[in-house]
């Protein structure tokens, strides 16, 4: 496996699972039978979820975008920068009034599964629209730097080998065609 150097790794605030807990107390308040299991959800709850946020993990390397979640089933996905297409930001009232952010991570291929099309979805991120803004900008100067990398000999400034030899074919082809 290749190790890439890293250049930033997004840190979790705690206010993910006061979250977790409130959207898990308003289901429980909506499926009105389980209004009484309740106490139980608050009480275990914060400890269920305080693990989960303990196994979540975001870091950014050179080329990578390396994302680890989960606690009884484990997922570590790597998302090449290069296909990333958009690091979305989803902010509802709870979050809100939380300052809270989910930033969804699609690629060029992340149509349908996950939260709405997108590839991952991470939740309670420190300083969310600046580890987006990181993100972006290394997907940007990968990107920009592949340009040059991926064009073909001919195409690149300065190496008109190529060109010249079409050009040449092009002045015979006129001159035979203006002898006949």
């Amino acid at each position: 496996m290749v190790e890439h150097k890293i250049l930033a790794e997004a840190e979790f605030t705690k206010k993910a699972c006061t979250y977790w807990l409130l959207s898990g107390g308003v289901l429980l308040l909506v499926c009105v039978v389980t209004i009484p299991l309740l106490p139980f959800w608050f009480i275990f709850g914060m400890m269920i979820t305080g693990k989960y946020l303990e196994h979540m993990g975001c870091t950014l390397t050179e080329k990578t975008l390396i994302v680890r979640k989960g606690m009884f089933n484990r997922i570590e996905k790597t998302i090449p920068l290069e296909k990333i297409t958009d690091l979305g930001l989803k902010q509802g009232p709870i979050m809100r009034s939380m300052d809270l952010h989910a930033l969804t991570v699609e690629t060029a291929g992340s149509s349908g599964g996950g939260a709405g099309g997108a590839l991952v979805s991470l939740i309670g991120i420190k300083d969310t629209i600046g580890f987006r803004n990181k993100v972006l900008a290394q997907r940007d100067l990968l990107n920009s730097g592949k340009a040059l990398e991926q064009a073909p000999p001919s195409a690149i400034p300065g190496d008109n080998g190529v060109l010249d030899d079409i050009r040449d074919t092009l002045h015979r082809i006129e001159d035979a065609i203006k002898q006949s």
